[in-house]
């Protein structure tokens, strides 16, 4: 076959071959293309609408960790363990895609041991990486360069009829589609957690120093710092 396609190409006239060769390079620059949008996906096949901020900038990036995150690990005092810490996988969103509050809400059922851990004992940890939006290359997920955030407060259930609730319900339902039909009758419920502290790690160091105001008010924060 190889010798038979440089047989009929020979034959071909100028003006076809380079129509050929424009055709395999605009094939090419598809190509490039394709690699660029998808070095701008993250593993959730979505593009991120905000890229990184700066690692020195701390309150900008643990927002952003937040925001741009759909899932992460969520940690209780587990009632059936005697006490002991439990960490479960868990959807969550902090308002409608890119402008969130920095608040994680959680949609859960009281049949999984954490929503029933949270009723007995509200103490509870939350913690998000940078690794799963896919912005952190062929780094490991430890290394420090790849930002990670632990929330740490109380997980306390949303009022039922309440304008939060509806806030909670139209920020996870936009993230999470699905959850929109999960089965009525394994009473599903709104949780929040209310942030006490935040460990942050975006860069070699050791963690940034982030209070929970200068996190849910982060543009406040750097109008002070720049007058």
């Amino acid at each position: 076959m190889p010798s038979s396609f440089s047989s009929y190409y020979s034959v071909l006239s100028s003006q076809t071959k380079e129509m050929i060769i424009k055709g395999d390079f605009r094939c090419h620059l598809f190509a490039l293309a394709l690699i660029f949008l998808g070095s701008r996906v993250s593993v959730n096949a979505r593009l991120l609408s905000v890229s990184k901020p700066d690692p020195d900038d701390a309150a900008a990036t643990a927002r952003w960790l937040v925001s741009q995150n759909n899932w992460g690990v969520l940690n209780t005092i587990s009632k059936d363990l005697g006490g002991a810490p439990f960490g479960n996988v868990v959807s969550f969103s902090d308002g409608l895609p890119d402008v969130g509050r920095g608040v994680p809400y959680f949609y859960l059922t009281t049949l999984d041991p954490t929503a029933r851990n949270a009723l007995f004992d509200q103490r509870s940890s939350f913690t998000v990486s940078e690794y799963p939006i896919g912005t952190c290359g062929k780094k490991d997920p430890e290394n420090p360069s790849c930002a990670k955030i632990t929330l740490t407060g109380k997980l306390r259930s949303v009022e039922e009829k309440s304008k939060e609730e509806i806030f909670a319900r139209n920020a996870l339902f936009s993230k999470h589609p699905e959850m929109k039909g999960w089965p009525k009758g394994h009473n599903f419920q709104f949780f929040k957690l209310d942030i006490e502290d935040i460990f942050l790690i975006d860069w070699f160091g050791g963690p940034k120093p982030l209070t929970v105001d200068q996190y849910l008010h982060p543009k406040k924060y750097k109008l002070a710092m720049s007058l």
